[in-house]
């Protein structure tokens, strides 16, 4: 079996929402660091020398890659991410090992296939 990394830098308000639809899509789990900070092609905002930004979290998903890209588009939908400006984004990474994740093993097989 054979994993992609995807990983979703998501508004927090659209943590959950993101998450639920990729479970749907069929994740297995998410790993969740909150409270990321950075800004996008526009600069953050400052009020008397405050910077205003959105709080942000990084969403680890590790998925099987024949699963990976109806994930990818799945949680695309969720975040609003190509129809709002600073949304978020995702993207996907090879995986070239993995260990502790025996105990998914089975879940992945029947879900990987009926994908084939």
């Amino acid at each position: 079996m054979h994993f992609k990394l995807l990983i979703a830098l998501v508004d927090n308000t659209k943590t959950d929402a993101v998450m639920d639809a990729a479970r749907k899509a069929g994740a297995t789990g998410t790993t969740v660091i909150s409270n990321a900070s950075g800004e996008g092609i526009e600069e953050s905002k400052t009020f008397f020398g405050l910077t205003l930004e959105t709080q942000r979290d990084v969403l680890l998903m590790l998925v099987e890659e024949h699963l990976s890209r109806h994930i990818l588009e799945t949680i695309q939908d969720a975040g609003e991410f190509d129809t709002k400006s600073g949304a978020g984004i995702a993207f996907q990474i090879d995986v070239e090992d993995v260990v502790g994740i025996a105990h998914q093993i089975e879940t992945l097989t029947e879900k990987v296939e009926d994908k084939l």
